[in-house]
């Protein structure tokens, strides 16, 4: 194995290579994955490591909201260098890269608003395997939902519009004009991470009673995925979210989607009832103490 470096922009197609090679499950996203983990959002202290031979990558990030966390975003190693020692080699650079930057623990497990995924798919079992024999422990599991957006899928929303217009509620998308005044909204109920995504996302949606937005719904943050979505606590109990979540799953399948990924989703109940989504990705999210 040739030294670990920091990679450089010159890297970046043989690096969305060696992800699509290694991470199996995500063969065709890894590139996308990749150059996302590239561009995260303005402030945030992050790093790509790389094997002299660019057959292994690791990206980690330290944390926007807990000043001692840091993450481990993505390790890939290609298959034709797996067993060497390369993975373990790259996490412990990396882990040095956390402690200079402050971590006191690092994480197995997604830095929103920008990560590759909540933590270690179960199926990426020697990536699991891994981490625990470098002294990580499990400590969370959080899975994604896949909503089928094939022809059959019912995502009528004709009756439930109806209904909200009845109560004073309007349902649109938000244009070029609306975007802003949506981002606000998002920023005064939630946090800077849903804003980041709200505004990179291709679709958005909103509801809204004499002037005053009561939910919003956004996809195409990231390519496949829904999310995020919320309501104000005023609307409540409205059945605003179910059409939210309806009209963007809809435009994601006329967009050509045969299917969403809902991601680190809490609600599960939910979304099982408004589209009969499914859990489908579960992952185990990992830390240990650098101290």
């Amino acid at each position: 194995m040739r030294g670990i470096r920091e990679a450089v922009a010159a890297d970046a197609a043989a690096l969305g290579e060696v992800a699509a090679a290694a991470l199996v499950l995500d063969a065709a996203e890894a590139p996308r994955l990749v150059a996302g983990l590239s561009d995260p959002p303005a402030g945030r202290r992050w790093t790509a490591l790389v094997t002299g031979d660019l057959d292994a990558v690791v990206f980690a990030s330290m944390s926007a909201r807990e000043a001692s966390a840091g993450h481990i975003d993505l390790l890939a190693v290609h298959p034709s260098a797996q067993g060497g020692g390369r993975g373990r080699a790259l996490v412990a650079v990396a882990e040095e890269w956390l402690r200079a930057e402050g971590a006191a623990e690092a994480r197995f497990a997604g830095n929103p608003p920008c990560y590759a995924w909540p933590g270690i798919d179960v199926r990426y079992t020697p990536a699991a395997c891994l981490a625990e024999r470098l002294g990580y422990e499990r400590y969370d599991v959080a899975w994604n939902m896949t909503a089928d957006l094939s022809a059959e899928a019912d995502l009528s929303t004709e009756a439930d519009l109806v209904r909200l217009a009845d109560r004073g509620v309007t349902v649109r998308a938000a244009g070029p004009g609306d975007r802003a005044a949506v981002l606000d909204f998002v920023r005064e109920h939630w946090n800077d991470n849903w804003v980041w995504e709200a505004e990179r996302a291709t679709g958005c949606h909103y509801a809204s009673r004499d002037g005053e937005i009561l939910g919003f719904a956004a996809w195409g943050a990231r390519a496949a995925w829904f999310g995020p979505m919320g309501t104000a606590p005023a609307a409540r109990g409205l059945g605003v979210g179910r059409v939210l979540l309806r009209r963007c799953l809809a435009e994601q399948r006329d967009a050509g989607q045969t299917s969403a990924q809902i991601g680190w989703v809490g609600p599960l109940g939910f979304y099982s009832r408004a589209v009969g989504a499914r859990a489908e990705r579960v992952f185990w999210l990992y830390r240990r103490d650098l101290r």
